[in-house]
């Protein structure tokens, strides 16, 4: 049983400032969110947990719900983002109901009755980037006119990540020369029928199933048995802890970029995905992304395509969000108009 919000406001603060509770790696996120959770009383039906994350800076909850990438459809908002995953540690799934209004994030946890309400909030903080100060992203856009009219045509935009690095490890190798489409369908019977099924807000949501439970599936409709291998070769790394999104966290990019093309099955590409989209970190510039490239291009009126050189000269603006600047710049370029700039484009400030 959780103590008061002041004493559990108090304990997140703490676990902000020395790393994650109960041993294992820390990494010392900066405290920029207040993160509330409460078990019972007055903010519960029964057995009922909930969290509010109030965001530190412009964040748009439909914004997140809406936008598609990986095995994540881009649906129409109705007001609550339905979230169903394997919980940090893969022992076992979660539901989370998220909605947003003036004072913040609430969420709603379905689970297990002992479930873990502040490592659920902490790993949902994650999912949606709100474990780092947003405030800071808004000076990004000060810097540079571009990113800064960006964020004009997509207030709040910040972007979604994977649940886990286990399950964008999964979905790399699924997805892998396979058309999207397809393995979000494989993937969400393979859910069904070997993970979890959750009642959100009205609709039914399946999570991935967990590594243990993913090492009993020996068969899988539309998947080769070489893919299915990989994939349990992918939930041994997880159980090992090998995949602990912290432990990563405190590796760094770069080794974790190496680390995850030790995995069967994922290549440079792939292990760069899970590096910049499922781990967290926030200062990992795309550069060998041809498509952010080609849009920086013209964003920026390049008279010749933009080379790697080219930019990370552009993107020292971005420090210390190039990732969340390069993920605006693909998510929102085509919300701008199409006419010439109201306001010269110019060489960013550093």
């Amino acid at each position: 049983m959780r103590g008061s919000g002041a004493e559990v406001l108090a304990q997140e603060r703490q676990d902000a400032v020395l790393g994650v509770r109960g041993g294992g790696w820390s990494h010392a996120p900066t405290p920029m969110t207040v993160i509330n959770t409460d078990v019972g009383g007055a903010r519960h039906d029964a057995g009922m947990a909930t969290f509010t994350i109030v965001p530190s800076g412009a964040y748009s909850l439909r914004e997140s719900a809406e936008f598609g990438f990986g095995q994540r459809s881009a649906d129409r908002f109705d007001g609550i983002f339905r979230l169903a995953f394997c919980l940090d540690g893969y022992r076992t799934q979660v539901g989370v109901e998220l909605r947003q209004d003036r004072l913040g994030v609430h969420g709603i946890v379905r689970g297990d009755a002992d479930i873990d309400v502040p490592a659920v909030t902490r790993q949902v903080a994650r999912v949606l980037s709100l474990d780092h100060d947003a405030a800071g992203f808004a000076e990004v856009g000060r810097r540079d006119p571009i990113i800064g009219r960006l964020q004009e045509v997509a207030p709040g935009l910040l972007p979604p990540l994977f649940y886990s690095p286990y399950e964008a490890a999964i979905w790399s190798v699924l997805s892998a020369r396979r058309p999207a489409q397809q393995m979000t369908e494989v993937r969400r019977r393979l859910s069904i029928q070997y993970g979890r099924v959750f009642d959100l807000a009205g609709q039914q949501l399946a999570a991935l199933p967990t590594p243990e439970q993913l090492l009993g599936v020996r068969e899988i409709p539309g998947i080769t048995p070489e893919k299915i291998s990989r994939m349990h070769g992918i939930a041994r790394a997880a159980l090992a802890g090998r995949l602990d999104a912290d432990r990563l966290l405190w590796l760094g990019p770069e080794i974790t970029t190496q680390e995850m093309q030790h995995l069967k099955g994922i290549g440079p590409f792939y292990a760069a995905l899970i590096t910049m989209r499922a781990v967290g970190f926030a200062d990992v510039p795309p550069v060998d992304e041809p498509i952010v490239r080609e849009l920086v291009t013209r964003l920026y009126h390049l008279p010749e395509p933009c080379t790697a050189d080219r930019f990370l000269e552009i993107a020292e603006a971005w420090r210390p969000f190039r990732t969340w600047a390069s993920v605006l710049i693909r998510a929102a370029s085509t919300r701008l108009s199409q006419e010439p700039p109201s306001r010269p484009i110019t060489t960013p400030r550093r």
